[in-house]
């Protein structure tokens, strides 16, 4: 039972990371290429950021790659030390949280920023990118097994 889940973590892991690369590779040349897009809800406009969340950290490429492998490398510590408990839901959601982590580590180490295109019309809110999205549900749906975990 442990092997399967440590494979079902990887193929999940593996997923994310390459399907948001992937459609961030789509959308990113596609907006370079003059594409636009824009209705009430959101738009797609690119921008290289160099900080993390909120431009928090700016500049600071080591930090956030330190942090980010750091963040990695904890989970999956985690997973081991627990794999004989943790469901695979939760698997599954630390997968999507360790792959939006990953897709934004490997675009930080591999073109010194992180390609954001999506911006909320509906809210002042920074603009943000694919990995973003899976690292707020996966850090959301934890948080909420947590809680249903203990019942309060």
């Amino acid at each position: 039972m442990k092997i399967s889940k440590y494979l079902y973590f990887s193929i999940c892991f593996a997923f994310f990371v390459f399907g948001t690369l992937y459609l961030s590779d789509i959308l990113v040349s596609r907006l370079l290429d003059g594409f636009s897009y824009t209705n009430e809800i959101f738009s797609l406009n690119y921008i290289e950021n160099t900080g993390a969340a909120f431009s928090i950290l700016k500049d600071s490429r080591e930090v956030l790659i330190i942090g980010s492998v750091a963040a990695i490398c904890g989970i999956i510590a985690y997973i081991i030390k627990h794999v004989s408990t943790i469901s695979m839901k939760t698997l599954f959601f630390l997968a999507m949280l360790c792959g939006g982590i990953g897709g934004n580590l490997h675009e930080r180490i591999a073109y010194g920023f992180v390609r954001d295109y999506v911006q909320l019309n509906i809210i002042d809110f920074p603009v943000f990118n694919i990995s973003d999205i899976l690292i707020n549900i996966g850090v959301i749906a934890v948080i909420i097994i947590i809680l249903l975990k203990k019942k309060l």
